[in-house]
């Protein structure tokens, strides 16, 4: 039992080791094949191909490797070696062929039997064997096609090129054949004495003369249509400026046009204002015609009362005075008498009067003066505002718009208005002192006149009282017309500021217009401007002054000529005082060739006359003093 037992296992045991033995040497013996190899193994009696693997007896089998990968043949035929075309142009051209060995048993031992293992996958041996097979091939399928068809017809140049040479190769097959470069051989690579060749120059030469013909036909259609188009495009923008021409002439007429009917427009729009505004003017200067013809006719009316009342006052003076009369022909009577006894009172009483008179006279010069002071410093005023309100008003047209004007206008009418109140308020004034130095007057004539009684003083005294009932009347019917004349004055300024403020209302737009001219101006030319308005400014103001003092001392000299045309004069002092004395003797000599000129005065001259011739030298003193006094007042 131990012996089978042992026996078994040794049997194993050596069936295990032959068994691992085995392996072992398969294992040593088995050939793998990788893709695209192929293992022949030439046996005692035949030849087996493997493309996997197999065992391979030392001794017993020779193996060999085969490479059956796809390589590659490239043919180039180039220069005077290019392929001919059908039409004799000879062609550069570079394919390539794609071969490889025939993946059969009968394909590889037929390789391997002809050629062998190694030299089967050699490029050298695979360009050798093929070249001039692939050539021929090459040049057969050329011949027949165009020297253009190669490039137009790629697909099929290549496909019978494979046609012609085949894919059975003797074991190999052709899988591709691809053009790598195709190009017409340049002409100096041409042989001229090759038949072919000088054909193929020719046909060349025709080409491309033809080409160059179509070609230079082409650019001189080109140039004739670029010019062509030039051309018309030329004469569309000649018809385009033209039209553009005719659009702005036509647009320059209309606006001619349009301008000539606003001018037209303005000057009939001008012509209807001149036209209001001259019947304006008319309706107001037929106003105030009116209002004058109211006025005279008011003066008269008030002159028929004035006479009216001067003719009762006189009828009852004359009354008073024919009483007066016959009293004072007995106070003359009884005068007489007491004169021998009064003659140096009367004397004294003369000299008082004469001094009073003096000093009458000396009041009213100074009264006078002070009237004239105050007409020359109302004048002056007068001129002063009137220069100021020219300048306002220049200096307003440039800075305001109508309604400012207006308002200046407007002003300028009330200040007129208010200058011929102040004008009629200072010569109801002057009236008014001019009859009180009347009353005074008349009261140093009545004082100088004491001796002729009671009776002459009452007579003086109701002339007096005439006198101011004429100056209080004149007074009045001065201060109406100064009323009414303000008044018309105030119309008229009105009416006046209506037009100014139509015509500053048209300058205020023209300023306007300027206004925004000089704000289109740089700094340095709107100064410049400015500066020259502020001069012409200026310089009708100092016009406007020169001239105001001009008008003042023609007035001032024409008053003096008037009153100094017929005087004897003696200039004793200087300017000023020659001036004060002259101004102060005129007003005097006026007032006491007034006085004398009454009765009043003839009353007086007569009683100094008789009172002078009684009294002897010591009369003819005084009347000499007298004859002094008067000559020196006239």
């Amino acid at each position: 039992m131990s012996t089978i037992a042992i026996g078994l296992g040794v049997l194993i045991a050596v069936v295990l080791l032959v068994a691992l033995a085995g392996l072992f040497l398969v294992s040593r013996l088995f050939k793998k094949v990788t893709q695209g190899r192929a293992l022949i193994i030439s046996k005692m009696r035949k030849v087996d191909v493997t493309f996997t693997g197999a065992v391979v007896l030392p001794v017993l089998h020779k193996a060999e490797f085969m490479d059956i990968s796809v390589k590659t043949i490239e043919i180039a035929r180039l220069g005077r070696d290019g392929l001919i075309c059908r039409d004799n142009i000879r062609a550069d051209i570079r394919i390539t062929f794609f071969v490889r060995v025939n993946k059969t048993v009968e394909d590889v031992i037929k390789v391997a039997q002809a050629i062998g293992t190694q030299r089967a996958s050699d490029q050298s041996t695979l360009q050798e064997l093929f070249s001039a097979k692939f050539s021929e091939g090459l040049k057969t399928v050329g011949k027949h096609l165009d020297f253009v068809d190669l490039y137009t017809h790629r697909d099929e140049f290549r496909d019978r090129i494979i046609q012609v040479i085949g894919t059975d190769l003797n074991g190999y097959s052709l899988e591709d054949a691809a053009i790598d470069y195709l190009e017409q051989t340049p002409l100096m690579q041409l042989d001229a004495q090759n038949i072919l060749d000088a054909q193929g120059i020719r046909k060349i030469t025709e080409l491309t003369a033809l080409e160059h013909v179509r070609t230079n036909e082409f650019r001189r259609n080109e140039e004739k249509e670029i010019t062509r188009q030039n051309v018309e495009a030329r004469e569309a923008v000649l018809a385009l400026e033209r039209q553009q021409a005719d659009a702005e002439n036509r647009q320059r007429r209309e606006v001619e046009t349009l301008r000539a009917r606003e001018e037209a427009e303005i000057l009939r729009v001008q012509a209807e204002e001149h036209l209001k505004a001259n019947t304006a003017a008319l309706r107001t200067e037929e106003a105030l015609g009116i209002q004058e013809q109211n006025k005279q006719r008011e003066i008269a009316v008030a002159e028929k009362n004035r006479e009216r009342v001067i003719a009762i006052e006189s009828e009852r003076i004359e009354k008073d005075r024919q009483l007066e009369v016959a009293d004072r022909d007995r106070a003359v009577a009884l005068a007489r008498m007491a004169n021998e006894r009064e003659v140096e009172t009367e004397r004294r009483t003369v000299a008082e009067v004469v001094r009073e008179r003096v000093a009458v006279d000396k009041t009213v010069a100074e009264q006078e003066e002070q009237i004239n002071r105050l007409r020359a410093v109302e004048a002056a005023e007068r001129e002063r505002q009137a220069i100021i309100i020219r300048a306002e008003a220049d200096a307003q047209e440039h800075l305001v718009k109508d309604i400012k004007a207006a308002e200046a206008a407007d002003a300028a009418a009330k200040f007129r208005a208010k200058e011929s109140l102040t004008l009629a308020e200072a010569e109801q004034q002057a009236a008014e002192l001019q009859a009180r130095a009347k009353i005074r007057l008349a009261e140093a004539s009545q004082a100088e006149s004491a001796a002729y009684g009671l009776g002459q003083a009452q007579v003086r005294e109701r002339e007096a009282d005439a006198i101011e009932k004429v100056g209080r009347a004149e007074a009045s019917a001065l201060r109406e017309k100064t009323v009414a004349e303000a008044q018309g004055l105030r119309e008229r300024s009105l009416a006046e500021a209506e037009g100014l403020r139509e015509k500053l209302k048209g300058e205020a737009e023209g300023l306007e217009e300027k206004a925004r001219a000089m704000a289109a101006l740089d700094d340095a030319t709107r100064d410049h401007e400015e500066y020259r308005l502020r001069l012409e400014l200026e310089k009708e103001v100092e016009l406007a002054k020169v001239s105001a003092h001009r008008e003042v001392a023609e007035a001032q000299a024409m008053v003096l000529a008037a009153g100094l045309e017929k005087a004897n004069i003696d200039i004793v002092g200087g300017e000023s005082v020659f001036l004060d004395r002259l101004v102060g003797a005129i007003g005097l000599g006026k007032g006491l060739d007034k006085l004398l000129q009454s009765e009043t005065g003839a009353a007086a001259t007569e009683l100094v006359g008789t009172l002078l011739t009684r009294n002897g030298s010591g009369g003819h003193a005084a009347g000499d003093a007298a004859a002094d006094d008067v000559s020196l007042t006239t």
